[in-house]
């Protein structure tokens, strides 16, 4: 195989592993942040829990493709994740404050709040993605 192929494919499956270790990291780090066990949630078919975990996870991961597309070394990809990471876990927080029967209402169901929520997470994950280009 061609030299330039293999770096190439090196480089694909390094941002790959390490996007989706940053990922799991974020999954990890949201449910242990909320006061909620949005995943049980979601077994228990809670719509509402999906809806914001679903939009805190697609706006974390449009700040990770942004970073993979705009950033040339694998290390500079990983620090600006993790700035997009704790970005994305102060949005939440701050959201907890300014709407504090948020988690009662995920808990609730309320799919209402569950779309605001996610709404406002992808929102600030694409702030995050443009802020990188």
């Amino acid at each position: 195989m061609p030299d330039a192929f293999l770096h190439a494919l090196f480089a694909y499956l390094a941002y790959l592993g390490c996007g989706i270790i940053l990922l799991l990291a974020f999954c990890v780090l949201y449910c242990w942040v909320t006061p909620l066990d949005e995943l049980q949630l979601i077994r228990q078919h809670g719509q509402a829990a999906a809806l914001s975990f679903g939009g805190a996870l697609l706006g974390f991961s449009l700040t990770l493709a942004s970073s993979a597309w705009h950033l040339n070394t694998l290390s500079s990809f990983v620090v600006w994740a993790m700035l997009g990471l704790l970005v994305q876990i102060i949005a939440h927080l701050l959201l907890s404050r300014c709407l504090p029967d948020l988690q009662q209402a995920l808990q609730d169901n309320n799919t209402a709040m569950g779309v605001f929520a996610g709404s406002i997470q992808l929102a600030v994950g694409l702030l995050n993605a443009g802020s990188l280009s």
